[in-house]
């Protein structure tokens, strides 16, 4: 029988070494110039750490929305690790960054901090950050409807190949009268009404732009309110449009469910919250459109064991990732735990949802170690019932999970 002292260090070492396909994040291509975020200011003024920041605040919200990026990533850095100790997961991914990059906050003030990436050169410190993170490719979030990517996409820029695209269509399926309005501005003649014209030309919308990015998969994220069937544009337009059109083109389509838009608004970005989805919907989807792939991640803890069920009945279904709110440690291992002992390893147990690029390294520094301990307890109960694993099946299982198994069900 394997011992954890001995199996331990092997599967670390092999999920450690093993390269990662991030399947989700909000990362640019380099050559998208500003849009791609880097840097300690960046980092301090990511949404995650702005709403932890206003618990220890007096600030007005408007005061601090009205002041430069320098002073917001200021306010935060002194609410957050100078005036208390950073304990959050997203405080302590500010710190596993800087080490890994060989900066000591302890030692180094934030002064000092920004005066070090000054005099990185941006191309230099994108390839430091994906080998650090050991990171081969980065699925990116495209979305057609933001004028200031757009512009990027129209110039046709110059691609980095480890940077995937994938089309993100919320205010098509979401704000159907006013995204109606602007493809009609594009060239496109849909009306608000459902019609074999208008169905015709959304597709050929969606076509242009997945030929366009050179999109690897189709994604929405949805509200708690979502249901499916309802007589709505956005049932419509999925049944109509949106699901041929990954039909057609061999893509997945991405639902990433359960987020409530604006709880707070005076928050901006970092006010939208959480609630539970009504996954009833998500089966009849993969129920109804067995020709369809969805990959799925959910935001409420309380639809993680539903959704695992729900993968055992259809092959369809892909589960992935532990997003934004269910991405602490303590959650990843539990839903990770969950995943392996009810669906092996045909899932995707984690994406980094990173929108500044240093957050590569403490992302998936962090996800590397909860998912080498639970393939630890998982292999240790398998010695335990006569079953040895060898150094290549472990090899087999990490690949699958950081990055095979996505390829496979993608139809790569």
């Amino acid at each position: 029988m394997s011992s954890l002292d001995t199996l331990a260090p092997r599967v670390t070492r092999i999920v450690e070494s093993t390269p990662v396909q991030d399947i989700h994040t909000h990362l640019y291509d380099p050559s998208f110039g500003s849009l791609l975020l880097w840097g300690i200011d960046d980092q301090l003024v990511y949404h995650y750490l702005v709403s932890e920041a206003f618990r220890q605040m007096d600030l007005p919200f408007d005061r601090f929305w009205s002041t430069s990026k320098t002073e917001q990533a200021e306010y935060v850095w002194n609410a957050l690790f100078v005036e208390h100790s950073p304990v959050s997961e997203a405080c302590r991914g500010v710190l596993t960054t800087l080490r890994a990059l060989g900066l000591d906050p302890r030692r180094q003030d934030l002064g000092a901090i920004r005066r070090w990436y000054a005099e990185q050169r941006p191309e230099a410190f994108i390839d430091r950050v994906l080998q650090l993170a050991n990171v081969e490719r980065v699925f990116m979030t495209n979305s057609p409807f933001d004028d200031e990517e757009r512009a990027f996409w129209k110039a046709r820029p110059a691609r980095d190949p480890r940077f995937e695209a994938a089309l993100r269509i919320d205010p098509l399926l979401l704000s159907w009268p006013e995204s109606a309005e602007r493809l009609r501005r594009w060239g496109y003649a849909v009306g608000t009404e459902a019609s074999e014209g208008t169905v015709s030309e959304v597709r050929r919308f969606l076509a242009d732009w997945t030929r366009r990015i050179g999109s690897r998969y189709c994604m929405v994220s949805l509200p708690p309110t979502f249901r499916y069937p309802a007589d709505t544009a956005t049932t419509w337009l999925l049944e109509r449009a949106v699901l041929p059109h990954c039909r057609e083109f061999g893509q997945p389509f991405a639902m990433m469910m359960g987020v409530t838009r604006a709880v707070n608004p005076l928050l901006r970005m970092a006010g939208d919250g959480v609630g539970r989805s009504d996954l009833g919907a998500l089966q009849t989807l993969c129920a109804a459109h067995p020709e369809n792939r969805f990959l799925v991640t959910c935001l409420a803890r309380e639809n993680q064991h539903e959704l695992v069920v729900l993968a055992r009945k259809f092959r369809n279904l892909h589960p992935f990732g532990c997003w934004w709110f269910t991405n602490t440690p303590q959650l990843i291992e539990e839903i990770t735990t969950l995943r392996l002992e009810l669906l092996g390893t045909s899932f995707t147990p984690q994406h980094s949802d990173a929108r500044v690029l240093d957050q590569l390294i403490y992302k998936w520094h962090h996800s590397r170690e909860i998912l080498a301990d639970c393939l630890t307890r998982n292999y240790a109960r398998l010695a335990g019932s006569g079953w040895e694993v060898s150094d290549d099946e472990i090899r087999r299982d990490v690949r699958e999970l950081l990055g095979g198994g996505f390829h496979r069900f993608c139809g790569a």
